[in-house]
C-alpha cells in the first residue's frame, strides 16, 4: 500500500488496521475492507477523476460508503446527494456544487448533468486492480442540511472537520460493529460510518425498503455492538418484536430532542447497553454528548473558553463556536458561516433551569396560539409520558379567534389493546397529564389515535406533512 502525506480517509482507515474480520455490509452484500487495499469499486481508472468535482448518486449505500472511502483524497469535491432529494433540484444542485463528474450505482438520477460530466459507474462488489492512487489532495465534503422542503442548502465540509469529534471519543474499543438508522450521505449517518472506519470497527447499513424489524434481525446475525439513530428512530424499533434480538453494548441517539421517556424505554430494554444522547447539526458539527441518562445536557458546558467546542445561550438559541463547523456554503464561499465571532446560530431553542439545559424545540416549528409560543416538542415530551404512548406529533390547528390551537396524533404501544384500554380513556388520562405540567395555550384540545407517523429519510420526524 502506497501512502502519501495528505492523510485521506482511506489512509486513516489503513492505519487502524485491515483485518479482514472488518467489514461494510447492507441489506445484500458485505465487503472486507482488507479487499479495498489495491481494489476498486468502480468502472473506470479513478485518475480520471482526479480534481473533479463528483456527486455521488447511489441506491445502495454501501456503494456510496465504498465511493466515498475511494475519493477522498483525489477528488476536488465528495458531493454526498440524499436518497430524498427532490430532481427538481438537482440542476441547481450541479451548478452550485460545480459538478462535473457523477458516480452512480446506475439507480440514481443523473439528468442535468453537463455534456462535459464524466459519468462512472460503481458497485458493492470490489475488483484486486493492484492500482494504489496517491491521495494528496484536501478533497471538501458536500453535504445537504436536513429539513429542507425548499430548495436545499448545501454545507461545505472537510475531512478533519467531519471527524474532529473522533479525535477525543473513546466510546468503541477497536473491533467494534457499528450500525445505524441513518442514511450515511446526511451528516448523522455519515459521523457514524466514519466513527466505525476510522476506530477499526466494521459497519453494518440500513436500506430503505427494508422493515424495521428485518433490520433489526440482519443487525444482530451481524453481532452490532454499537448502534445509533434519532429518537423517532427508536421509537419505531422499540414498537417491533425484533427489538430483543439486539444486544448493544451502547447506544446513540442524535438529531431530535431525546426526552426523559425515550431514554428510559432504552434503559429498560437494554439494560446493559451505554446510552448517549448527543447534539449536532449539519453546519456546526458535533458539540456534545451525554450519557448520564438525563435529558438535556448540565449548564456547566455553556460559556467555557478556549475549549475545542464553546457553547452560548442567546435569545434562547443554541449557538457554537468549534472547529468542527463548516466553512461555508456551496456557491458563497467568501461568506463564512457563524458571526463575527465564528458562533453558528442552531435554531435549537432551550431553556435553562435548576442546572440544566432541556432543548424545546426548533425556532421556526412554533405554534403561535393568541400570541403566546407553543413549541410542538415540548409538548410531544409530555404527551410521551404516559405509559401506553410510544410517540406522538403535536401540530397547529387553524382557528379563527386565536390564529391557531394545539393538536395531537398519537401512536398506541402495540401491548396495549383498546379492550384494555379504551382510547377514550387513555385520551382523558393524557390531556390530565398535560394540563398539570403544561400552561393552559400548550394543553392539546384534541387528541387523534393514528397507526403510525411518517419518519423523513433524516430520520427526523415528518412535520410538514401535518
Amino acid at each position: 500500500m502506497q501512502l502519501s502525506s495528505c492523510n485521506s480517509l482511506w489512509q486513516r482507515i489503513a492505519a487502524s488496521g485491515l483485518s479482514p474480520r472488518r467489514f461494510l455490509s447492507d441489506a445484500n452484500g458485505r465487503v472486507a475492507l482488507s479487499e479495498l487495499d489495491g481494489g476498486t469499486t468502480l468502472d473506470a481508472d479513478i485518475e480520471t477523476l482526479r480534481g473533479r468535482s463528483v456527486l455521488i448518486i447511489a441506491n445502495r449505500q454501501l456503494s456510496a460508503a465504498l465511493a466515498m472511502v475511494e475519493l477522498d483524497g483525489i477528488a476536488r469535491r465528495v458531493i454526498l446527494c440524499p436518497p430524498d432529494l427532490a430532481a427538481c433540484h438537482l440542476p441547481t444542485v450541479i451548478a452550485q456544487a460545480e459538478v462535473d463528474a457523477v458516480v452512480s450505482d446506475g439507480s440514481g438520477q443523473v439528468t442535468g448533468v453537463t455534456h462535459n460530466a464524466r459519468v462512472v459507474r460503481c458497485g458493492a462488489g470490489v475488483v484486486h486492480a493492484g492500482i494504489y492512487p496517491i491521495r494528496d489532495r484536501k478533497s471538501e465534503w458536500l453535504l445537504f442540511t436536513s429539513g429542507t422542503t425548499g430548495q436545499p442548502k448545501i454545507v461545505v465540509h472537510t475531512l478533519a472537520s467531519l471527524t474532529g469529534a473522533m479525535e477525543d471519543a473513546s466510546v468503541a474499543a477497536k473491533g467494534a460493529v457499528w450500525s445505524t438508522f441513518y442514511d450515511i450521505r446526511r451528516y448523522g449517518g455519515l459521523q457514524i460510518l466514519m466513527r466505525a472506519l476510522l476506530g477499526g470497527g466494521s459497519i453494518v447499513l440500513s436500506d430503505s425498503r427494508e422493515s424495521v424489524g428485518d433490520f433489526l434481525i440482519r443487525a444482530a446475525g451481524e453481532r452490532v455492538t454499537h448502534i445509533s439513530g434519532t429518537p423517532s428512530h427508536w421509537r419505531r424499533a422499540l414498537m417491533s418484536s425484533s427489538a430483543v434480538e439486539i444486544s448493544p453494548a451502547y447506544i446513540r441517539l442524535s438529531g431530535e430532542i431525546a426526552d426523559q421517556t425515550i431514554l428510559n424505554s432504552l434503559s429498560q430494554t437494554f439494560p446493559a447497553a451505554d446510552i448517549a444522547h448527543a447534539f449536532a447539526s449539519t453546519e456546526a458539527g458535533v458539540a456534545f454528548d451525554v450519557r448520564d441518562g438525563l435529558a438535556g445536557f448540565p449548564m456547566a458546558l455553556l460559556d467555557r473558553k478556549g475549549g475545542k467546542v464553546e457553547l452560548k445561550v442567546q435569545d434562547g438559541s443554541l449557538l457554537i463556536r468549534s472547529a468542527r463547523t463548516a466553512s461555508h456554503y456551496a456557491g458563497q464561499q467568501t461568506n463564512k458561516l457563524g458571526d463575527q465571532e465564528g458562533f453558528v446560530d442552531t435554531g435549537d431553542m432551550v431553556e435553562c433551569r435548576d442546572g440544566r439545559c432541556y432543548f424545546v424545540g426548533r425556532r421556526e416549528g412554533i405554534i403561535n396560539v393568541g400570541g403566546l409560543k407553543v413549541h410542538p416538542e415540548e409538548v410531544e415530551a409530555v404527551v410521551n409520558r404516559h405509559p401506553a404512548v410510544q410517540m406522538s406529533r403535536v401540530k397547529a390547528r387553524s382557528s379563527p379567534i386565536t390564529g391557531a390551537l394545539v393538536v395531537a396524533d398519537v401512536v398506541v404501544k402495540p401491548c396495549y389493546s383498546a379492550q384494555a384500554l379504551p382510547f377514550k380513556t387513555m385520551k382523558a388520562q393524557i390531556l390530565d397529564i398535560c394540563r398539570r405540567e403544561l400552561p393552559s395555550h400548550k394543553v392539546p384540545v384534541t387528541l387523534h389515535q393514528v397507526p403510525s407517523l411518517d419518519i423523513a429519510a433524516s430520520g427526523k420526524l415528518l412535520r410538514h406533512h401535518a
